[in-house]
């Protein structure tokens, strides 16, 4: 049951998305209340908040927030440190098309190849497409300690909930992925990340 006067976010502990609002919350170390809900069973409060009955879905007292880059932005204006965007506009705006890029180049084949209710030969044509794409930017994640910057971002809240997937979308990378493989491991181990994880998540590199 969600707490009225509390930060509470909505969250569908499988989806990449919900993912990438969770990591930034744990960014900035946020007191939230994450709701797991069953994408089957809808709990009657979110579709009081929310007329998509969407995830995620963030609710701050009498706001209720359901897409997903808007509650990016939102948690970054509203818990303002540790920034996760630039101070500049122009360092902001290639930021924000950083996001569409990953939105519109990686998250939309990510998503076809995670529904299992697409066919078959999409879904490894989007596989295949997705893991030379990776495998030809790798170059890029060498050359500073997040990706295209020094600092976390939210790009990287973008990125990495798609990158933590790749065992569950059957992609695995080459050796001569390594500058993307380095940068895999090194944000995969950061405390932010592992406190983002639902159990579900944890499942799909647990060794």
């Amino acid at each position: 049951m969600a707490v009225t006067n509390r930060l509470a976010c909505y969250s569908d502990p499988a989806d990449h998305y919900s993912h990438r609002v969770r990591l930034v919350l744990a960014e900035k170390g946020v007191n939230v209340q994450i709701i797991d809900v069953d994408v089957a069973r809808i709990p009657p409060k979110l579709a009081e908040v929310n007329p998509y009955a969407s995830l995620p879905t963030l609710v701050d007292r009498d706001l209720a927030l359901y897409e997903p880059s808007v509650i990016m932005e939102y948690l970054e204006e509203r818990y303002p440190h540790p920034p996760l965007m630039p101070v500049y506009p122009v360092a902001r705006g290639n930021t924000r098309l950083l996001m569409h890029r990953i939105q519109r180049d990686w998250c939309s084949l990510a998503d076809v190849i995670l529904d299992a209710r697409n066919a078959e030969a999409a879904r490894d044509e989007a596989r295949k497409a997705l893991r030379e794409s990776l495998i030809g930017v790798s170059a890029l994640f060498g050359e500073f300690a997040c990706f295209m910057s020094e600092e976390q971002s939210l790009v990287d809240c973008c990125l990495l909930p798609i990158l933590w997937r790749l065992p569950t979308m059957g992609i695995e990378l080459p050796r001569q992925a390594k500058p993307l493989l380095d940068y895999m491991e090194r944000q995969f181990a950061r405390p932010s990340f592992q406190t983002s994880l639902s159990s579900v998540e944890r499942e799909i590199r647990n060794s």
